[in-house]
């Protein structure tokens, strides 16, 4: 089997946001600043949903995904894994609240987003975004979701599906 090269994404930050995207800023260089390598908006608390669609976004630039990092209190479901266009990629829950999710690809390689909550409205949800990848950012999830006005996911405050 002859290895697939991997290609890196494209710094997206400049691009509308809409529920459901992500905003990426993954560096090709050893030297990481910032705190997040991307950030994502999914539309609703449905995990099976959501996540396969950034999963399979981020397979076709990166490589496959092994596994994914979240949060508990931010979705309906916590399954252990799910197939994505046939791969498995297990899933680490925490109960932590932090609003980011760990993407690992192969053994050494992890990714960090930041998560904004589906219930967030455009404005917000593209502030939080654009200040998790800035280079300069050295904050916690909280901080940025704070000072972008977005109110954390909690539990049933966040209705299961967005309109639309």
């Amino acid at each position: 089997m002859v290895p697939v090269p991997v290609q890196l994404l494209a710094d997206t930050s400049g691009e509308p946001v809409r529920p459901g995207t992500a905003v990426l800023r993954l560096e090709t260089t050893s030297r990481r600043t910032g705190t997040f390598d991307g950030a994502w908006w999914p539309r609703s608390r449905d995990l099976g949903s959501q996540l396969s669609g950034l999963v399979i976004a981020l397979t076709a630039r990166l490589g496959t995904i092994s596994r994914v990092g979240l949060d508990t209190s931010g979705w309906d479901e916590t399954p252990g894994h799910l197939v994505v266009a046939g791969h498995t990629v297990h899933i680490d829950w925490s109960a932590v609240g932090d609003s980011t999710m760990i993407v690992t690809r192969g053994a050494q390689d992890h990714f960090l987003f930041l998560v904004v909550p589906p219930q967030t409205a455009p404005g917000p949800a593209h502030t939080a975004m654009a200040m998790a990848v800035r280079d300069d950012n050295a904050v916690s999830a909280e901080h940025v979701l704070a000072a972008a006005g977005v109110t954390p996911a909690a539990g049933t405050a966040v209705p299961s599906r967005s309109p639309g």
